[in-house]
């Protein structure tokens, strides 16, 4: 078994700074276009079918890479983003911070002892739904021969791999992954291997500043 787990692309609500779990808006124009991109690096890569969050981000991801290859997209509540509970839709941007600093600090710089709002879920909670996933779907006699798309969010997409990092308790891994970036596990008899991880189909020059700068908050 391949998968390959990717971020969905840049969507409006990314490109304006605002808290985005299991509520938030489409792809943007750039998202479009970096989930074409992506589709063009990945043209060669046999998909059996794809497993995406019901989020419409995600699926407009989904279906853009899978666009052309007739093959199933299925969906999985479990792929959803953190949810953000009363802070979605709020803006992180510097200087129109509408939710508490230090707590917002947490998130990118501490994310295990990050309290969410009302409504909202720990970093626990997300990579225990997540790994749940993780550990039917390796486990399923009949995707072991498969290649599968998984198309999730940044947070998902860390929680989803958390096991397979070197350190696992280093959520982030240094920064969210890039939209449309992608990561590669091998499972073989079972057992998964990261062999590929926060992989692009374009150019640094393109990854937004706030992303470079993940860990200056």
């Amino acid at each position: 078994m391949l998968l390959y787990v990717i971020r969905h692309g840049e969507t409006y609500w990314n490109a304006e700074r605002k808290m985005q779990g299991h509520l938030g808006s489409d792809l943007n124009e750039n998202g479009v276009r970096l989930a074409e991109v992506t589709a063009k690096g990945l043209a060669d890569v046999p998909f059996d079918l794809c497993i995406t969050s019901p989020l419409l981000r995600a699926r407009h991801t989904a279906e853009i890479l899978m666009q052309g290859r007739n093959k199933p997209v299925l969906q999985e509540e479990r792929l959803k983003e953190l949810n953000f509970g009363i802070w979605e839709g709020r803006c992180v941007a510097p200087g129109k911070m509408e939710i508490p600093r230090e707590q917002y600090r947490m998130f990118r710089l501490d994310p295990f002892h990050y309290q969410p709002p009302e409504g909202g879920e720990t970093f626990r909670e997300l990579i225990s739904r997540t790994g749940e996933f993780f550990d039917e779907l390796i486990h399923n006699p009949d995707y072991q021969d498969k290649t599968i798309l998984i198309s999730a969010h940044g947070g998902a997409v860390r929680a989803f791999l958390n096991r397979l990092y070197d350190d696992p308790e280093d959520f982030w891994q240094g920064g969210v992954p890039m939209n449309c970036a992608y990561s590669i596990v091998e499972v073989k008899n079972g057992v998964p291997s990261l062999v590929a991880a926060d992989q692009v189909c374009y150019g640094e020059e393109e990854f937004p500043e706030y992303y470079k700068n993940w860990g200056k908050v």
